[in-house]
């Protein structure tokens, strides 16, 4: 029997300028912790890949379409994807704990601007098992989408078309030439959306170029933003004995932060910090922040990253989706052997100076006696968006070199 390929991708636009509704529900708060914790756990795969490149990625989005992937695969391949993720989506009460918090995540109430949708695109001629399409829509509330992959161009084109809607024109062009063919038989997309606005925006007359340490001790001149402001700040300390500081700037909505996190010595690497991640640690450090006076200087970032997850998938031990002899997509259709050929992620990310008009986000006049101190982010630092009432990470990356 042929094996045909199943497509796994998904588009992230993060735009954010710079400028608690409670999850209730236990059930929902699992699923944002093991969602986050599986989406941190690919992040560290990719990063140590990376090495010295920056990385930009969302935990959330990850673990959007493997939740998916899950209601398609049987056997062992199911149960590999399982394990890694630490959840069944179908059972009882996740699939719509997974949607509760997709509702919190879309609430007018976070003010910043969040969009996410999944899709799935199927042959048009694949026999799909009795029921599939109803249990799907059930657990995802999202249909399936009908394609004629043997038209190549034109199959491209609609998916490329739907990322490029889904992600307001950040990322037009997911899908090259190539990365389909008359073999592809389903694509399974997520596309996520922010644009986010500082609750306190940097002032532009702050901007100025400085130099930026890379791992590799030389330095390059890039633009760096600077405020004086109360941040909450804390420090803490890795297992290996290493400070880090982490500060949190919040986006006018309240609901969402980045917080940014760099060792205190320029020696110590990223690694160090970025190995040590989990759903549980973010937690910690917004837990055990206070408000300090600090000088923070920042470099204005424009980053795009596009990661094959493939190795660091396997290496989570989800090996068999990509085995054309051992995968298992019999929950899909058992009429037609599949296997996934390519799992993608891309994502873009700006920021910069600018931000909305309101009296939460005017400038702000600190009179003190003392200088603050200085937060210069002035090496290799990480980076994490978060939905601060869910946990939820949306995005996070690593910056080497902006």
């Amino acid at each position: 029997m042929q094996m045909s390929p199943v497509f796994v991708c998904l588009a992230l636009g993060l735009a954010l300028i710079f400028g608690e509704a409670s999850a209730s529900d236990p059930r929902q708060t699992q699923v944002a912790q093991l969602a986050t914790d599986f989406g941190v756990k690919v992040f560290q795969q990719v990063a140590r890949a990376s090495k010295d490149r920056n990385v930009v990625f969302s935990p959330y989005g990850v673990a959007s379409v493997l939740a998916m992937l899950q209601l398609t695969t049987a056997g062992e391949t199911q149960q590999q994807i399982q394990e890694a993720m630490q959840f069944q989506i179908d059972k009882k009460g996740m699939a719509p704990a997974l949607r509760q918090l997709y509702k919190e995540l879309m609430g007018p109430w976070n003010k910043d601007e969040i969009s996410t949708a999944d899709a799935i695109f199927v042959q048009r001629d694949l026999k799909l098992v009795h029921g599939f399409m109803p249990h799907f829509f059930r657990l995802f509330r999202t249909t399936v989408k009908q394609v004629d992959f043997s038209e190549v161009e034109r199959a491209r084109f609609i998916v490329n078309d739907w990322v490029k809607r889904h992600t307001k024109g950040m990322i037009g062009n997911l899908l090259g030439r190539g990365a389909v063919d008359q073999l592809t038989r389903l694509m399974l997309v997520n596309a996520l959306y922010f644009n986010g606005h500082w609750k306190t925006p940097f002032p532009k007359s702050g901007t100025h170029h400085r130099l930026f340490h890379k791992s590799d001790g030389s330095t390059v001149s890039v633009p760096m933003m600077a405020q004086t402001n109360k941040f909450n700040y804390t420090e803490f300390l890795t297992p290996d004995g290493h400070y880090y500081d982490i500060l949190e700037l919040p986006y006018h909505g309240d609901t969402l932060s980045m917080f940014i996190a760099a060792p205190y010595e320029k020696e110590v690497p990223l690694s160090a910090l970025t190995n040590i991640l989990d759903a549980q640690l973010i937690s910690q450090w917004k837990g055990n922040m206070t408000r300090r006076l600090r000088l923070l200087v920042l470099p204005k970032l424009s980053l795009e990253s596009e990661v094959d997850l493939r190795r660091p998938l396997e290496n989570l031990g989800m090996t068999d989706m990509f085995r054309p002899n051992q995968a298992d997509f019999s929950s899909l259709s058992d009429q037609e052997a599949l296997y996934v050929s390519q799992a993608l992620q891309k994502v873009k990310i700006e920021v910069n100076e600018s931000g909305t008009v309101a009296s939460s986000s005017t400038a702000i006049i600190v009179s003190a006696r003392m200088a603050p101190e200085e937060i210069i982010m002035d090496r290799p630092f990480l980076f994490v968006v978060r939905h601060n009432p869910t946990g939820t990470v949306l995005f996070m990356g690593q910056v080497m070199e902006p």
